[in-house]
Order: structure tokens, then C-alpha cells, then sequence
């Protein structure tokens, strides 16, 4: 279906030559430097195929090879590498998170839901389970990375072209869809420091058949990881030996004072000689300013940093040649994972202020409350990994379709239908059994109460300060099991045409687009989490759907042969509940080329994202107020809401709801960028581009300080500048007969904007060294000039580059990222030196001072984390025609960021900023890739 030829100008064959050189034709490129004629291609960030790989939006292309030789190991790891990944993100390293068993990614440090993410041009599946317990995103495990063909990177708003969601941009992830013959890999490697073997096998085929008609590809993949745990890392596997505070151990058996400001009491008369053996031996008696305890600096090591993993995946693509002008197509993925994690000793202990609060101490007449932390001791011969928690995914996406062209127009229609199932197997400790295992064998019977209302008892101590015995941790913990689900069908229909009509720079072209699709999310936690049975945790229940469709359209008009102008736009429609929430976006762009080796270009456009159908339909959960201000009665009292010191109203202590919200209307984003492509000689590209994104009415829960604050605006009769309505405040709070607030309601509203300024470079360089064969270079930057947010309307912006707290607070830390690489290839070796690097990151100390001026009073100062950068070093060799062996070194100087341990103090058991950063040191794999059958 191709009609046109590929230019041969240095722009286009620079940017060739990064691409190609990657893969087994390196060297013939290198050494040969023919032009390549290729047919109109179509490219992520384009509707309209055409002949030149570069245009007006920017696209980050990371090939196979690129993959296999710079040591990702998943797709995740390639877009967690990314350069333009500066933000912080939630995953395996993050305990006891919502979404502690999945990997996300996103791009300059917006959420991961800002950005689209697609297979082979289709939308993902979202995850069940929610990113920070509220946001809808995409779990980039599941996909097999060994039959990805290439994943395409286009940074900036692009809603107009993919609708909802691509506000920070869009990564497409392209699978092969054809194979000569077959491939069968196998790879195996482990962390030197200990934790992570790693074993992954995959074998692909390809098939034809009826005269070269039909075309199949079957890949099937395998992989087994262990987890790393804290223990098998120096700078995790106990407390924090290097900070501005000496370490103490973990307070694992404590008893303190509620009424005397928590302080500890040491009540153990062996003084921890009985519990000498938890924790593998390390159980010591710990002081503090406040007290004494018993615990162990050791016990931070027994959670996991890396999940462990086991994963199938099974992924077919076929097509037909009904007749020269007409193809039927399918492809379906089916993958299939269970991710185990523990999220510690800080999340299996029990203490007796959650289930029944302060008791009095008959002997000495305190009040007094329990704390006790479980070892693996405690648990069982196999400890913690006993109390695994599980995640079991299941998930399908199936697309069939047919494509076709009649004259000049090409079109295609397909029907996509995908579902994605996730079980949560949880460790929890029942409310009931474990509060009544401690009565009884700690604080026996009621001896009386006081006058407050508090029990009195004669506590054992000797069974407090003492292992569990055999079998009775299992007679109060077990699992909960939460289930939870999405689905997406999505219907398309498009028609393209390359050749319009002409125009003094070629051929005008044109791509509509229709689509009409529905989704659901349900989300369904044990019964046993909403009624309480589960000590110190619950859940929040929810489920919605919603149908959409929407019209795209895209016109190309190369003007003049220097000058060529894209412009697209798009209606998208969403029923979410009963009301339509609807959206149009567009986008112009303009490529201007005054000479052949060099291309400016722009593009301005606006971008959306519909609500969520979490942010529409997360259930009501609970919370508690503290410290609000009663602004319409410290009103009553002659108080202005800019001074309530004194009203004693100002303190006050309510009860709150909080939920989704299916009236939320669309986050908005006025986007735009503009750049530069450079390319003097054929080997040679650079290209630079700047990016400015304004987002509004992004989706926040609402403060009860606004929502008590514009009560007091509407009873007043003046103008309410918050974002609840007057009519708001009379749905939303409540108060009892004498006035006092009684409940308050805070859902889900578009209350936030931010504001993003950003950077990006490329450069890729490719150098024939004659008999030596030949050097590749290439490397991506990007630097965050500006982002600045305003959590609610009226609320000062906070600077997220420049304020510390407001960094570590939003998770955006590197202000620069970059990454690149130096490849070598020579006849039948190739070898690829891979960097990645971290700008400058504010310390934990700025944070907890909130600003880089603050000392401590230990004389440990608030700054910067110096930067960060790590290197991984591959090796391939083509030991026959159809055999090619492998080596891979990841981080091979066993960079960790043990550094940052000084802005830590003692007692923690993880000092290092987990959400950008890991300790997991060098890695090193071997693989080996057969192919098979090939004509």
C-alpha cells in the first residue's frame, strides 16, 4: 500500500541511522552508508502515514535492541528510566502502599494517569487497584518484553489526537506482529549483593500460509524473580547507623504514658533478657530522651524492597490477505502474574490504643498503653515469608479488525475488548481475636474503672516481655481477599488519505477517526475490611461505568517544500452516571525546514482528561477534622475569617466523609512546545525542544478548611471564592440542634491547576571507524524549567523545583534527568555502554525543615543530594549465524544511595528516598537467543 519513497536528506537519514544501527545491521550501515528507501510510515503522534520520521511533535523511539542491550528488564524499567521521568514513584519499594504490587511510570513529574499509554496503537487497561488509593493508572507489568518490536515516547498534550489522559503525553507500545521463522530466548541472572534471580524463557514463531496470505506470530513468555528483602542490603538491613542521631532500635515491646506526653516506661524486671532471641538474636534494651523499650535495630530488614514475581504471558498477531486491496486482522495478549511483597514489621505489631484505648495500671495507677511488634520468631520456622502478601493479576485485551484501501484511501475498522482481574491476598490481624489474645494473656481480668471510664488491670509482664508461644500467632492473623476488576471495549473506525490533493510542498493528507467504546471498575474488599473484623485497617468499596465516543480528524498541508502544516481536533463524550461530560481539543502544528538539515518546529494544543471512574465512584470513607476553625461561628462572635486567634471555635474536632464524585468535570491543559532539529551530516541529529503545559480543575479532595470557610461566605452574604457552592455547604455540613458542627463532607472536586515549563534534548551520532566497525552515540535530557501548583483556589502556588517541602510532598525531585548511550559493534560483537542520571535532589533534611537554610540542631544542614548516575554494560556475540549469546552487567560499579543516610535519622530502617532511588545494586544477567526456521 505504500506509493512514495523515502527523501534522502540528512534530517531523515540522521535520525535513520540512530534507529538502525541498534539492530543487526549495524554494521552494513556503517560500513556501507547506502540510502535506505522506505515507504509513508505512520509514527506515534500522527494519524496521516508520511516519508518523514521527524515532524512536528517530538517522538522518543526505544527499539529491541535498545532494550536488550542497555539491560531493561521490563517495560517498566524502560519508562522508569526515561528521562523524562522525573518524578517520584509508588511501587515495590513503597510499603504498605495501595498499589505496592504494580509498576507505573509518568512523565515530568505529573501523575502516572496524565499520561496515555497504548499497545500497538489501543488503549491499556487500567489497574484495578488505585495509585495513592484515589487515581486510576496502568500497570505496565504483563507485557512481554521479549516480543516488544519498539515503545514510542511522545511527550507534551496530545489530546486531539488520543483523547482522554494524554495531557503529559503518550507512550505506545508496538509488539511484532510478524516473524520469519521462530526465536527462542532463555536468561537468567541475580543481584551480587544478594535477592532478585531472575529467570525468564520466551519462544516465538512465525507462520504463513494459502500463498503467502496468512501471517501468524504465537510468542509465549515465562518469567520467575525473587524478591530482595531489607536484610540483604547494608544500608536497609537494620537502623540507620549513619545519621544526625544515633541508632536506636525499634520500639518492639513499649509501654508508654499517654497522659505524660507518650512517654516510655520500662516495666520488663529482666530488662529484655527474655526476648534476647527475637529477631534472629538482635533484641536489646533501646534508651531514648523519652524512655526505655526492647526491640531491634534489625527488625527494619524483614520487608521486601523488590517484589517477587511469576508471570506468564501468551500474545498471538494474525492477519489475512483477503484480495490485493483488503486484510482481516486480529491480535489478542493474555498475561497472567502473582506479585508477592511484605510490607514489614512496622505493619505487624499490635497496640492497645486502637482497639480499646488507654488502660490504668492497678499497681502503679498510670494510665498506660501496649505496643507490641511481632518477629519472625513469632510467626513461624519460615517468619515473614510465611505472611506473604499476593497479588494475582489476570488479563486479556483481544482486537479484531480488517483494513483495506480503495483508491487513494486506506481504512480500517477494528473492535477491541479487554478485562483485567486482580485479587489482593493481604496478611491481616482479626480486631477481635488479637485484641482478646493480649486480655487474656497479658492484661487479664477488669479490675474496676475509673471514674473516666477507663479499665483498670494488673498486667502480666513477664508474657508481655516474652516470645509468642508455637501456633498462637496463627490463632489471631490470617488473609483478607480483595477483588477487583476493569473492562474496555472500545469500537474504531478510520480512513485515511495521503494524497488529498496537492500543494506546492507535495501531498495534502487527511485521517478521520470514529470511536465508541464503554469501561468498568469495580472495586470489592473483603466484607471483613468494611465491618471492622480487621485490626488497623479497612478499605473503601466502589464500581461505576461510563460509554464515550468520539470524532478525530487530522489534515496535513505541506504549504511549500520548506513549510508544512498539520491541524487536528477532536469531540470526545463521556455518560458518566447521569450526566455528560464532554470535551473538544485541537492542536496546530508547524514544520518549517529552510534547509535540508534542519527543521524548526511547533505545535500549540489543548488536552483533557474525562473523570476517572474512581475520582466519579470511590465509595464514602471516614476521617477525623482536628484543628478546623468554625468560621461561621467564630463569625457569630465578631471574628474575621483572616483572624480567628482567640475564638474558641478555632479548634474544633468533626467528623468527615470523604468520596468520588460523579459530578467532577473535565481537567483541562492549554499545551504547547517548540524546537529545533539539526542534522549537518548524514550521521549526525540533535534537536532540542521546550514544552509549557497550564493545567486546571485537576481533581483533589476538598479541605474542610474550604468547605467551612465558604459556610461562612454564603451565610454571610458575601462573595464565596472557594470551590464549594453555597448550595455545597448546605448538602455538605451538618450541625445539631445548638449549632456545634456535627459531620462535614469533603468529596472529590476540581480544585488544583499547575502550571510546567520543560527542556528536552536529543542527540545521536553514528561513526564508521573503518576495519574497527563502527560507534554509535545517543542521549536524551531533560530539565524542568517550572512547575508550580495551587492545591486550592486562593491558595498561594507552591514552587515544586525550588520548595523542598513542596517537592517531597507532590514527589517531584529531579529538577534534571538524562540518559544515553555508547554502542560498539565489530563483525560478530557488538557492546553498549548504557548511563543513566539523576540531577540533584533536595535531602530529607530540607523537608523536614521546610527549606534549605535549616540546621539541625545536631549540625546536620538541610541542602542537596549531589547527582546520581549509574551505568549498565552489555556484551552480545553472534556465536553462529542463528546463535547469539549475551551478557549483561546492570550498575556495574554497585552505585547505592547510601549517601543519603546522614539526612536520616537513627531510628529509621530505609534511609533513602525510596520514590526515585533504590539499593538494589549490580545485577548480572546471561542470555542466549536461538533462531529457527527461517527461509
Amino acid at each position: 500500500m505504500s506509493r512514495n519513497g523515502f527523501p534522502r536528506h540528512p534530517l531523515t537519514r540522521a535520525v535513520l541511522s540512530g534507529l538502525i544501527l541498534a539492530s543487526s545491521s549495524a554494521i552494513a550501515l556503517a560500513q556501507e552508508n547506502t540510502p535506505t528507501d522506505l515507504g509513508r510510515v505512520t509514527v506515534t503522534g500522527s494519524l496521516i502515514p508520511q516519508t518523514q520520521i521527524e515532524n512536528h511533535t517530538p517522538v522518543l523511539t526505544v527499539t529491541a535492541e535498545d532494550i536488550q542491550t542497555r539491560g531493561f528488564t521490563s517495560v517498566a524499567e524502560v519508562l522508569q528510566q526515561n528521562s523524562l521521568t522525573t518524578g517520584g514513584l509508588q511501587g515495590g519499594q513503597t510499603s504498605a502502599s495501595f498499589t505496592q504490587g504494580a509498576e507505573a511510570s509518568g512523565m515530568f513529574g505529573l501523575s502516572p494517569s496524565y499520561t496515555k499509554y497504548l499497545i500497538n496503537g489501543r488503549p491499556m487497561l487500567s489497574y484495578p487497584a488505585l495509585y495513592n488509593g484515589s487515581d486510576t493508572f496502568n500497570n505496565l507489568s504483563g507485557i512481554p518484553i521479549d516480543i516488544v518490536e519498539r515503545i514510542e515516547i511522545l511527550p507534551g498534550g496530545q489530546s486531539s489526537l488520543y483523547g482522554s489522559d494524554a495531557i503529559a503525553g503518550v507512550v505506545n507500545i508496538i509488539l511484532k506482529d510478524r516473524m520469519d521463522g521462530g526465536v527462542l530466548n532463555v536468561r537468567g541472572g541475580a543481584y551480587t549483593e544478594g535477592g532478585g534471580n531472575d529467570f525468564r524463557v520466551s519462544g516465538a514463531h512465525g507462520f504463513n500460509a494459502f500463498d503467502d496470505r496468512f501471517h501468524a506470530l504465537v510468542n509465549v513468555q515465562y518469567e520467575k524473580s525473587s524478591p530482595i528483602w531489607g536484610y540483604q542490603r547494608d544500608l536497609t538491613k537494620q537502623n540507620n547507623t549513619k545519621g544526625y542521631t544515633p541508632q536506636v532500635p525499634t520500639n518492639d515491646f513499649l509501654v508508654y504514658l499517654p497522659d505524660q506526653q507518650n512517654a516510655y516506661v520500662m516495666m520488663d524486671p529482666t530488662r529484655c533478657a527474655n526476648v534476647a532471641g527475637q529477631f534472629g538474636g538482635t533484641t536489646v534494651l533501646g534508651t531514648r530522651a523519652v524512655g526505655e523499650s526492647c526491640g531491634s535495630p534489625f527488625s527494619a530488614g524483614y520487608k521486601t524492597l523488590k517484589n517477587g514475581k511469576e508471570s506468564s504471558q501468551i500474545y498471538s498477531s494474525m492477519s489475512f490477505d483477503v484480495n490485493d486491496n483488503f486484510q482481516l486482522f486480529a491480535d489478542a495478549l493474555y498475561s497472567l502474574e502473582e506479585v508477592q511483597y511484605n510490607a514489614g514489621s512496622g505493619y505487624a505489631f499490635w497496640g492497645s490504643d486502637v482497639g480499646f484505648g488507654a488502660f490504668v495500671d492497678q499497681a502503679s495507677g498510670e494510665y498506660m498503653n501496649l505496643q507490641r511488634a511481632f518477629a519472625p520468631e513469632d510467626i513461624s520456622a519460615a517468619g515473614y515469608r510465611d505472611i506473604m502478601s499476593t497479588d494475582r493479576n489476570k488479563a486479556y485485551q483481544v482486537t479484531l479488525g480488517g483494513r483495506g484501501n480503495v483508491g487513494n484511501w486506506d481504512y480500517s475498522a477494528s473492535f477491541s475488548r479487554g478485562e483485567y482481574k486482580l485479587t489482593e491476598r493481604s496478611f491481616a490481624r482479626w480486631a477481635n481475636e488479637i485484641d482478646s489474645y493480649f486480655e487474656d494473656r497479658v492484661l487479664g481480668p477488669v479490675l474496676g474503672v475509673t471514674d473516666d471510664g477507663y479499665n483498670i488491670y494488673n498486667p502480666n509482664w513477664g508474657a508481655f516481655y516474652s516470645p509468642l508461644p508455637a501456633g498462637d500467632f496463627q490463632t489471631f492473623t490470617g488473609f483478607t481477599y480483595n477483588k477487583s476488576r476493569t473492562w474496555q471495549n472500545l469500537g474504531r473506525a478510520q480512513i485515511t488519505n495521503g494524497s488529498l490533493f496537492k500543494l506546492p510542498g507535495g501531498d495534502a493528507g487527511l485521517a478521520v477517526v470514529a470511536e465508541a467504546g464503554s469501561e468498568g471498575w469495580s472495586y470489592t474488599p473483603d466484607q471483613r475490611l468494611l465491618d471492622g473484623s480487621v485490626w488497623g485497617t479497612t478499605s473503601v468499596a466502589g464500581a461505576g461505568h461510563r460509554s464515550n465516543y468520539a470524532l478525530t480528524s487530522e489534515l496535513r498541508m505541506p504549504l511549500l517544500e520548506s513549510l508544512t502544516v498539520t491541524a487536528s481536533g477532536r469531540y470526545d463524550a463521556f455518560k458518566i452516571a447521569d450526566k455528560t461530560v464532554d470535551k473538544s481539543t485541537y492542536s496546530i502544528g508547524v514544520e518549517f525546514r529552510p534547509i535540508e538539515s534542519l527543521l524548526f518546529r511547533g505545535k500549540y494544543g489543548t488536552a483533557f482528561r474525562a473523570p476517572s471512574l474512581s475520582d466519579a465512584f470511590q465509595g464514602r470513607s471516614g476521617y477525623y477534622a482536628n484543628s478546623s476553625v468554625d468560621y461561621y461561628r467564630c463569625g457569630q462572635l465578631g471574628f474575621n475569617p483572616s483572624d480567628t486567634v482567640g475564638c474558641p471555635y478555632a479548634n474544633e474536632s468533626v467528623f468527615g466523609e470523604q468520596s468520588g464524585n460523579p459530578d467532577l468535570e473535565a481537567i483541562t491543559a492549554d499545551v504547547w512546545n517548540a524546537g529545533i532539529v539539526w542534522a549537518p551530516i548524514n550521521n549526525l541529529s540533535v534537536s532540542v525542544d521546550y514544552y509549557n503545559w497550564k493545567i486546571k480543575n485537576e481533581v483533589n479532595t476538598l479541605s474542610s478548611d474550604q468547605l467551612l470557610l465558604a459556610e461562612y461566605y454564603c451565610r454571610n452574604g458575601q462573595t464565596n471564592n472557594t470551590s464549594a457552592s453555597c448550595q455545597n455547604v448546605a448538602d455538605w455540613i451538618t450541625r445539631d440542634g445548638t449549632g456545634k458542627l456535627d459531620q462535614i463532607y469533603t468529596p472529590k472536586m476540581n480544585i488544583a491547576s499547575q502550571n510546567l515549563q520543560a527542556v528536552t534534548a536529543s542527540f545521536k551520532y553514528v561513526q564508521d571507524i573503518g576495519r574497527f566497525g563502527a560507534l554509535q552515540f545517543s542521549s536524551n535530557y531533560t530539565n524542568m524549567i517550572k512547575r508550580e501548583l495551587q492545591p486550592q483556589p486562593g491558595d498561594d502556588y507552591l514552587d515544586l523545583l525550588r520548595d523542598p517541602y513542596a517537592m517531597w510532598n507532590y514527589d517531584q525531585y529531579a529538577k534534571v534527568r538524562a540518559d544515553g548511550a555508547v554502542g560498539w559493534a565489530k563483525d560478530k560483537w557488538t557492546t553498549t555502554l548504557y548511563f543513566n542520571y539523576i540531577g540533584k535532589t533536595p535531602n530529607r533534611m530540607a523537608y523536614l525543615g521546610k527549606g534549605y537554610d535549616y540546621v539541625h540542631p545536631s549540625g546536620y544542614e538541610a541542602g542537596k543530594w549531589g547527582s546520581y548516575t549509574t551505568y549498565n554494560l552489555s556484551v552480545n556475540y553472534q556465536a553462529m549465524d542463528n546463535l547469539t549469546l549475551s551478557m549483561m552487567v546492570n550498575n556495574v560499579f554497585n552505585k547505592m544511595p547510601d549517601g543519603q543516610a546522614h539526612s536520616y535519622a537513627g531510628n529509621i530502617g530505609a534511609p533513602y528516598n525510596s520514590s526515585i532511588y533504590n539499593p538494589y545494586g549490580r545485577a548480572v544477567y546471561v542470555q542466549a537467543k536461538y533462531e529457527f526456521g527461517k527461509k
